[in-house]
């Protein structure tokens, strides 16, 4: 596939009468396929995340949406569990938990994420074998894009980019049908193409087709068009990921004592008599790479550690006869100080990695007890500003309240109201209330007070709101009473 470039600016330069660029030229990468350990597992991942962000969508539970993230209506719906604004406290664990393990995993082996989960080499990866499947392997792409244009050259790159544009498009629908339940979402897109009338329907809102037609732009531009760009100059992580490395840190690497002196060979010569080693200098390891470095020369930040010039040259290590390894996982000390896999693993634990683990570990533990323990009820009080304190029959001082009151079970609850904290405190409102599954009402509530009962001014008191049929659903929340 021919690839755009990045224009040049010349820039003069005065002393020495030469110009140089600005910004290098683009190149054109094409990537081939390669089978291995580390493929496969690839792969493995690939259809794990797709079948998890394709499928979910479209599961159910209690009769709704198993995962479902209703902005409109404030509820977040992850299958038995539904979350309110007021759980943020959840999302921000999410968040540095997710922060956390990206850290973990990258001082212990690298960048795992870029190479086997990220979105960005998950779609790469798909759109790159719906190209090998209509343009062919990596030499036939490349004499495609060599080619004038044809017939045969125009057809395949239009079913190609065709069927890109499909994926893309689906992969943004499926990414709104997290937000706007999946099944509605499908009818209203299936009436822009069906209607009684015999014409198109408009049926989508504004909002979800622009967002359907964002996420499937920037999927068939990232995945399609941009590639190893995005990967290389617009992912942070690849300038700050060196912070994370240390010398124990396993990384793909290139065994130079062992691979040098590189050179072609026929299988039979005898390589060290030559002075060669065992490196046949052949490309592999650069042809299969995705962002197209040679990883001979070092370690660098493009390496996304997706391990392909390992599988690569392990093939060609098999076929020479030689042992495998010659690229490998490994660390810096591993390499310098030859040692063996064992003692590899074992400087593994050292402190950071078991910082790092502890501080995980707790979180997480933290979060799914606060889970485990979670009251499916929430209350907020709010005072009405309109009357704050008056005085009704026979003399009482009324205050007027307003409970947010929050059922986050999936089931249909009554809840009884009672408010103490003051002698002769009483609720003159209704004292029971039902609400609906997951459903939020705002109930207006009055409290009545003898003002021989207490002196005038500020008094706390609480709020209880309790479940009908289960007594350890039950919020307390405290409030003023205000005497005048």
């Amino acid at each position: 596939m021919a690839q755009p470039s990045l224009k040049i600016v010349p820039q003069e330069d005065s002393a020495a009468g030469t110009q140089q660029a600005l910004y290098e030229v683009r190149r054109a990468i094409y990537p081939r396929a390669v089978r291995g350990w580390f493929a496969a597992w690839r792969w493995a991942l690939v259809w794990a995340t797709q079948l998890v962000f394709y499928g979910a969508a479209w599961l159910t539970w209690n009769g709704r949406q198993a995962m479902l993230f209703d902005i409109a209506h404030r509820k977040f719906y992850v299958f038995g569990l539904v979350f309110w604004p007021q759980d943020i406290i959840y999302l921000t664990a999410l968040l540095i938990v997710s922060a956390l393990a990206l850290f973990l995993f990258t001082a212990v082996a690298g960048r795992l994420w870029c190479g086997y989960a990220c979105p960005q080499t998950v779609y790469t990866e798909i759109f790159l074998w719906i190209e090998k499947k209509i343009e062919g392997d990596r030499s036939a792409r490349i004499r495609l894009d060599g080619a004038g244009l044809s017939l045969e050259k125009f057809l395949k790159k239009s079913t190609k980019h065709l069927a890109w544009i499909a994926f893309a498009l689906w992969t943004g629908f499926t990414f709104v049908g997290y937000f706007t339940p999946i099944r509605e979402l499908w009818g209203a897109a299936m009436s822009l193409l069906v209607s009684n009338a015999g014409a198109p329907t408009p049926a989508l809102g504004p909002w979800e087709t622009f967002w359907v037609l964002f996420y499937g732009f920037a999927t068939y531009g990232n995945a399609g068009w941009m590639r190893e760009q995005v990967c290389i100059y617009m992912c942070p992580y690849a300038r700050f990921q060196s912070a994370m490395f240390d010398k124990d840190t396993l990384i793909i690497t290139y065994d130079r004592e062992r691979g040098e002196a590189r050179g072609p060979r026929a299988k039979k010569i005898d390589a060290r008599a030559l002075g060669l080693g065992d490196c046949v200098d052949c490309g592999i390891c650069v042809q299969v790479c995705p962002t197209g470095i040679d990883i001979r020369d070092g370690l660098q930040y493009q390496c996304i550690g997706c391990a392909a010039c390992i599988d690569g040259c392990d093939q060609v290590m098999d076929r020479m006869g030689y042992a495998r390894g010659l690229i490998r996982y490994s660390t810096t000390h591993a390499i310098e100080r030859k040692l063996t896999r064992e003692q590899m693993f074992r400087r593994a634990l050292r402190p950071r990695v078991l910082v790092y683990t502890g501080i995980l570990v707790a979180i997480i533990g933290a979060v799914a007890l606060g889970l485990a323990l979670r009251v499916p009820l929430k209350v907020d009080v709010i005072r009405d500003r309109a009357a704050i304190a008056r005085e009704v029959g026979g003399g009482r001082i009324e205050n007027v309240y307003r409970l947010q009151i929050m059922n986050t079970a999936e089931r249909e609850r009554v809840f009884e109201l009672s408010a103490a904290g003051l002698p002769t405190l009483q609720l003159a409102s209704e004292a029971r209330v039902q609400l609906g599954p997951a459903e939020s009402r705002m109930v207006p509530v009055r409290l009545r007070l003898d003002p021989v009962a207490s002196t005038p001014g500020t008094h706390r008191i609480h709020f209880s709101v309790r479940a009908a049929d289960s007594e350890s659903v039950s919020v307390r929340e405290k409030s003023v009473f205000i005497v005048r």
